[in-house]
């Protein structure tokens, strides 16, 4: 491999996936999404979902363009040659086994941006409770229930964010957070466990995976295929509003930066997410994954100008606590093996 070494790159690619580096990161991507959602009017003008439809929009064109160029671009971020990255020789079968997981990606985007635009911060805590969504899903659906130490950890995740709900009012406790944040926030993390399994039941195919080529081109798929599955929703529940949108982007240089940024930031970091879990492993990534919340729920307080109550605050460190042991549980519990 040219360039740096992997032991480099893969530092790097953490920093770019995770940390608040410019044009970069999934931070950053929570800032131009809120920068996009308040250019429009924020979420009660009746365009969010146009919003993430867009982003998605950005996301195709910027997989086309990397067939176009033949390469990808994304291992410059570990100081590494770019991979070739050609159009893929999938069969019209392939794609239609492929819908399933951009149907589930599109909605568990459309979901998220919803999610944030009711409260971006509410809306992170309720997305650290990913694990309590997978596992129902994963047990009803797919047979696959977690195991016993990790069920054991979702009373804890579900407990961190039902008190991050809470707000004091005359000496007691009473519910309080933005419903548009919990029901959506719930809908993304359930799409998102979808996705997870569809996608690996997707991959358990060897002829379809050669197919592709690789894991950038079954992205750059799966993302077209969000936004083609997006755009009928789109005109369906917000097509009223699509002259005054394309009448905001044509004018709104804060709408076109924002959008354009937080499509490909959207891009960018799930890729290098894939990158990272392919090369550390899903423990090592959870392990991330459970320190971004922390780094976004910090950063979003910093920019929305809105702190974080007492609740939650507490509530956010339970239920991301919760993730992180529900991430490594089992691995630490798992019998070492006695050195031969």
């Amino acid at each position: 491999m040219a360039g740096a070494p992997d032991s480099v790159a893969l530092l790097l690619f953490f920093v770019f996936w995770r940390a608040p580096a410019p044009y970069a990161g999934n931070t950053k991507y929570n800032e131009y999404n809120k920068g996009a959602l308040d250019a429009v009017g924020g979420k009660t003008a009746g365009m969010t979902m146009t919003v993430s439809t867009m982003q998605l929009g950005v996301c195709a064109a910027y997989a086309i363009v990397l067939w176009v160029l033949s390469f990808n671009p994304i291992k410059l971020c570990g100081l590494q040659t770019p991979d070739r990255q050609k159009l893929p020789g999938t069969k019209f079968t392939d794609i239609l086994k492929t819908i399933p997981v951009g149907f589930c990606a599109a909605a568990a985007h459309s979901a998220s941006v919803f999610a944030l635009g009711g409260d971006p911060l509410f809306g992170q805590i309720v997305k650290a409770g990913e694990p309590v969504l997978s596992a129902i899903v994963n047990t009803i659906f797919y047979g696959k229930p977690p195991s016993l130490p990790k069920w054991c950890c979702l009373p804890i995740i579900v407990g961190g964010v039902a008190f991050a709900s809470m707000k004091k009012v005359e000496g007691a406790y009473t519910l309080k957070f933005d419903m548009t944040a919990l029901q959506f926030g719930l809908l993304a993390n359930a799409f998102a466990a979808f996705k997870g399994s569809e996608n690996k039941k997707l991959m358990t195919d060897k002829d379809i995976k050669a197919r592709y080529g690789g894991v950038g081109n079954q992205y750059a798929v799966t993302e077209i295929l969000a936004f083609l599955i997006s755009l009928p929703v789109m005109f369906y529940t917000e097509g009223d509003m699509w002259p005054k949108f394309l009448e905001l982007l044509k004018t709104s240089k804060e709408l076109q930066f924002n959008l354009a940024m937080s499509g490909l930031a959207f891009y960018l970091y799930n890729e290098l997410a894939t990158m990272t879990i392919k090369t550390t492993g899903a423990v090592t990534a959870s392990v991330a994954n459970t320190a971004k919340r922390v780094i976004v729920l910090i950063y979003m307080a910093a920019i929305t100008g809105k702190a974080l109550t007492d609740e939650q605050k507490i509530g956010a460190g339970v239920a991301i606590g919760g993730v992180l042991i529900y991430s490594v549980i089992d691995d630490l519990l798992a019998p070492k093996k006695k050195a031969a």
